[in-house]
């Protein structure tokens, strides 16, 4: 790993159509998400990332150990199991933000969707007794996302 790789920089920019497309890993979704890591950000343990999800896909229940917040750019997506659980429904375009400590039991997709998210902190996904599964953080993003471009060269 290159030493510098993290460091703090002026800014950076990503023309997204120009990244390719990863799966999101499977313990943590499931229904073939996919997502584009656009930054990390040490300096705040912050990342953002833009992801596809199709119809009827989801991902893992989790908490947000930091806020975030999300821009629906197309579909459908219930947060926090929908309203009928007492989370949001929302449809594109739509923004939101999910404060400290918000837990989202299911995140479900109700047509094929894609949206856009700053993390300001950790995630940490959890089982059905709110056991850790991961704890996901800036460094374990960038981790997994040059796992995965390591994969594809081969």
């Amino acid at each position: 790993m290159n030493p510098n790789k993290y460091d703090p920089v002026e800014g950076r920019s990503v023309q997204i159509d120009e990244v390719d497309w990863v799966e999101f890993p499977g313990p943590l979704s499931q229904g073939g998400i996919r997502w584009k890591l656009l930054n990390v950000a040490p300096e705040l343990g912050s990342w953002a990332a833009i992801y596809d999800c199709p119809k009827g896909s989801s991902f893992a229940s989790h908490v947000h150990v930091g806020p975030g917040e999300y821009f629906l750019t197309k579909g459908h997506m219930e947060v926090r199991g929908g309203e009928g659980e007492g989370g949001v429904s929302v449809k594109a375009p739509a923004y939101g933000y999910e404060a400290c400590e918000a837990f989202h039991g299911m995140t479900n997709f109700l047509e094929d969707s894609e949206f856009y998210m700053t993390f300001l902190g950790p995630l940490n996904f959890v089982d059905e007794e709110g056991n850790t599964i991961a704890l996901v953080t800036w460094k374990t993003v960038q981790e997994a996302w040059d796992a995965a471009q390591q994969a594809k060269e081969g």
